[in-house]
């Protein structure tokens, strides 16, 4: 899908061929992580690049899509264990995604007590192994333990007639701690940044897609997470179902104000799974009670009392709205319950096992990706 584009002085194939047989996310996680290094740098003043810092940006590129999304990184991965094993004290503003940068994210990372081992263990090969489509003839069938020394010579040694991606700071693997980018290919990143994030976009998306083949919305829970969409049109659905009927929260069995600001909308199945906000899957609560169900599965024991309250505001709308505007309204709840007529949306029974197709697969799949299930409102 995504083609490079040229240069007259860069082995532009050797920078495509970087993902080329790729078993783990590493080497993904690894370029990701240097284009944000050096985007954040402003393409300027890129001396030297700690394994340190290009690492400790790669387990924070990888929280979200590991343990906010809980997506699988593959059987054979060890960045999910190596950082679960931090066990992370997360703040708010990481949560309500309120550090697009990572800033707080890296700082929490760095100082942790057991990141040297981490670092240690990446570095191990990766460092090396990216580079390695650059002198792919020069190390071809070269033992295991021989190549990182031979990537170290090789990549100081033509750094000014193959000029590789970047060389290393040291002659001996014991020695290297930090990779220095080659200046012309700082310029080309520079010049050509947008597309070749894309590139290592889509190479990320399909390693992970092959992952996580029935996880829905994929491609909104690899990355940091920029903002939360505002609810504002789906709290204004179900205002004006409050206004034409006195509705309970489902949980609590609270009645509920409708005061914009006294209800929350709460995402049935978590919004950490699914990462949309339609309303086939929302309903009104309170502030309280949806803080405390957060990102769990609610018990089944609610979910009649789910139904039920899609049928009623579903039912009240129609009776309420312009049939264009309802109909624009329903758009969801007809795509993804797969109701063959809109009509057919009042009908209890229909809309029940609707449901039933619907979330119990969707469910079944958040359960085994490790959401905690069977939660129950208690004050």
């Amino acid at each position: 899908m995504y083609s490079l584009p040229n240069s007259r002085t860069l082995n532009i194939s050797a920078l495509s061929g970087l993902f080329n047989s790729t078993t783990n996310s590493y080497k993904y996680l690894y370029f990701l992580s240097l284009l944000d290094i050096i985007k954040r740098s402003k393409f300027d003043d890129l001396k030297a690049i700690t394994f340190r810092d290009i690492i400790v940006e790669m387990l924070a590129n990888a929280w979200y899509p590991n343990n906010y999304f809980k997506l699988s990184f593959g059987t054979q991965d060890q960045i999910a264990n190596k950082l679960n094993s931090l066990n992370l004290e997360i703040t708010e503003p990481i949560l309500k995604f309120k550090d697009p940068n990572k800033k707080i994210l890296i700082k929490i990372i760095n100082n942790h007590q057991n990141i040297d081992n981490i670092v240690n263990f990446i570095s191990r090969h990766v460092p090396y192994r990216l580079i390695r489509p650059f002198f792919t003839q020069e190390t071809r069938g070269f033992k295991d333990y021989d190549v990182n020394p031979t990537l170290i010579n090789l990549a100081t040694d033509q750094f000014n007639q193959i000029k590789p991606l970047y060389c290393f700071n040291g002659k001996e693997e014991r020695d290297c701690d930090s990779i220095i980018l080659h200046p012309d290919w700082i310029e080309y990143l520079e010049k050509n940044y947008t597309i070749v994030r894309g590139w290592v976009s889509w190479e990320w998306l399909n390693y992970m897609q092959q992952r996580n083949p029935n996880t829905p919305n994929l491609v909104n829970k690899l990355f940091v997470p920029q903002k939360r969409d505002s609810l504002t049109k789906q709290k204004k659905y179900w205002q004006a179902i409050l206004d034409h009927q006195e509705i309970e929260c489902i949980y609590s069995k609270i009645k509920l104000d409708k005061d914009k600001d006294k209800i929350s909308l709460d995402h049935y199945i978590p919004w950490s799974f699914v990462a949309h906000d339609q309303l086939w899957n929302l309903i009104p609560t309170t502030q309280s009670v949806n803080s405390s169900k957060s990102n769990n599965l609610a018990s089944m024991q609610y979910f009649n009392d789910f139904v039920k309250l899609q049928h009623i505001g579903l039912t009240i709308s129609h009776e309420n709205m312009k049939k264009n505007k309802w109909e624009k309204e329903i758009e969801s709840f007809i795509s993804e319950l797969k109701v063959n007529q809109s009509d057919h949306l009042l009908d209890l029974e229909i809309l029940t096992n609707a449901y039933e197709s619907t979330i119990n697969p969707l469910i079944s799949l958040a359960k085994n990706q490790g959401f905690s299930e069977d939660w129950i409102y208690s004050k």
